[in-house]
């Protein structure tokens, strides 16, 4: 009687990771070598604009002001959220995708980041969205990934729980 064949795990979604990490790299050189710093380049007219800006928080600019250690502390946050959701892929069956999807998003959104973090000592935003006077935060390719990670994970398990639910 031959063992069981062990069940392919999701690590190869980690190849998802890889292409937001390329993207948002290379989006940011195309930043950097093609925008001016902190003026509004119009994408459409009352909703978008290319905005060259800098970000040595977190989201919304969160500890921006704190003096240099958040640089530490969010590089080891995001390495350390990478490599618990790296886990969960490797134990995560390979066709699941409505858990491997968020995680690949994630890490690859919060090493794009910790790449920036590390090379620049801030990371590069540049996407800004606006209504009339009222503006949101700019973002760049890898917070996108890290917010629709995110999303995922509560809809996903928030669908997931309510089909085991009925299931009983």
């Amino acid at each position: 009687m031959a063992a069981p064949r062990p069940r392919p795990n999701a690590l190869v979604w980690l190849l998802l990771s890889a292409a937001i990490i390329g993207l948002d790299q290379w989006s940011k050189a195309w930043v950097l070598s093609s925008l001016p710093e902190f003026q509004p380049v119009p994408v459409i007219d009352g909703f978008w604009n290319w905005y060259r800006t800098y970000n040595t928080g977190a989201a919304f600019s969160f500890l921006s002001e704190a003096g240099g250690w958040q640089l530490y502390f969010f590089t080891a946050l995001a390495v350390g959220i990478s490599a618990l959701m790296a886990y969960w892929l490797a134990r995560t069956p390979r066709a699941d995708w409505r858990n491997a999807l968020p995680f690949a998003l994630i890490i690859g959104g919060a090493i794009g980041n910790v790449i920036d973090r590390q090379v620049h000592g801030h990371v590069v935003d540049f996407i800004q969205w606006y209504i009339g006077s009222y503006t949101w935060p700019s973002f760049n390719v890898a917070d996108a990934a890290i917010v629709g990670g995110a999303i995922g994970l509560v809809l996903f398990g928030v669908f997931d729980g309510k089909a085991r639910k009925k299931s009983r």
